[in-house]
């Protein structure tokens, strides 16, 4: 298995602080799958950027991205997943803000999408340590099938 996680944040990317929720992410799955080959990068929250990074990862089984699905105007990550695979997996998203909320009402404003580009899945994780280590165990389960 091949898997990228995609920290999207303006100020990680500028190095004003470090990322926490990409190593987190990349954490949790070498402990789930000790034999994936599994790459990170962070980028800024720009819809070219990402798609970029999508295109330079086209090749993996999963792209991950952790950041950029709330509500302020910066926050463009879902645009451009959707924009960019061919079909959606809704079904993830839905998991993922349906086990969140378990967690905080405040995954009700998350607007992360999943979807499929050639043999790739995407999917979107909010930015926080909490979320991105929820919805990387509730993907897990699934993440050898598909």
């Amino acid at each position: 298995m091949t898997v990228t996680v995609i920290t999207i944040s303006d100020r990680a990317s500028r190095g004003e602080y470090p990322d926490r929720s990409g190593p987190e992410i990349v954490s949790i799955l070498r402990e789930a799958f000790p034999e994936a080959r599994i790459a990170a990068e962070v980028v800024p929250d720009e819809a070219e950027a990402i798609v970029a990074a999508f295109r330079r990862h086209l090749r993996a089984d999963f792209v991950l991205t952790t950041g950029g699905t709330g509500i302020s105007a910066r926050d463009v990550t879902p645009e451009a997943t959707r924009g960019y695979c061919d079909r959606e997996l809704p079904g993830i998203a839905e998991a993922l803000r349906a086990e969140s909320y378990k967690e905080t009402a405040n995954a009700l404003l998350s607007r992360g999408a999943a979807g499929i580009k050639d043999g790739t899945i995407i999917v979107n994780f909010p930015g926080s340590l909490k979320a991105v280590r929820l919805c990387t165990r509730v993907l897990i389960p699934v993440m050898e099938h598909a």
